[in-house]
């Protein structure tokens, strides 16, 4: 395995969160960077990646249904398809059956194919969101 489990505010996950592009200010008191609901966090055995998953306790005001990747960062050798297939098996460890999801900012990614690794390891484009976020899902 690739990835090893870690806490919501682990310093190394906290760095690698600060680089990617959805990263908001945190404040210096609260250094956790995962938003509420069931967490799990991954690290790569070198802290060179970060993968951060929820399972929302409540409705979401978006009606999105399922476990929502809220962080992807890969600054690893290791292909980013191939994080993300490793990180999609855990969460269906934890999580059996649901419906695993995330969002892309296609103006924050330097790809001209918006979401290019998630589709290489099975996701598929399922639509927009309000604000023209690409919101892509992997079902099991």
């Amino acid at each position: 395995m690739i990835w090893l489990p870690a806490l919501d505010g682990d310093p190394r996950a906290l760095a690698l969160y600060q680089r990617h592009y959805s990263c908001t200010n945190l404040s210096p008191k609260n250094r956790q960077f995962m938003p509420p609901g069931e967490k799990m966090v991954l690290l790569t055995r070198d802290c060179d990646a970060l993968f951060g998953w929820v399972k929302n306790r409540v409705e979401r005001y978006d009606k999105q249904v399922g476990v929502v990747c809220t962080v992807f960062r890969n600054e690893s050798p290791y292909r980013s398809s191939e994080l993300i297939e490793e990180a999609s098996a855990i969460a269906w460890g934890k999580w059996p059956g649901e419906r695993l999801f995330t969002y892309v900012d296609a103006s924050k990614v330097a790809s001209a194919n918006p979401g290019y690794c998630f589709k290489m390891a099975g996701w598929q484009i399922c639509g927009k969101s309000k604000g023209g976020l690409v919101i892509l899902e992997r079902l099991p």
